[in-house]
């Protein structure tokens, strides 16, 4: 491919970190891949690192679960897409 793909969503990244980890690909390996692909874009080191180990301990899915407490209260769209950096 020529060019990164310029737009991706957090829970592309960990489809992609869940099916390389199950061919056997490290998460270093995993990592440097997906940032020849998505380029900035691309969640960081510590947080493939952090879901191959959610993966190895019997997760299955790349959805967040629910979390108890206050939900976000912002509502501009770059806030948004912050958020959704971060997790």
């Amino acid at each position: 491919m020529d060019s990164a793909l310029q737009v991706c969503t957090i829970k592309e990244q960990r489809g992609v970190a869940r099916f390389l980890w199950a061919e056997g690909v490290k998460p270093v390996e995993i990592h440097r891949r997906m940032l020849t692909q998505y380029g900035q874009s691309t969640t960081s080191q510590r947080k493939v690192y952090e879901w191959v180990e959610r993966f190895k301990s019997g997760r299955t899915h790349v959805i967040d679960e629910g979390r108890s407490g206050r939900p976000s209260t912002s509502r501009s769209r770059k806030a948004a897409s912050l958020q959704e950096y971060r997790n």
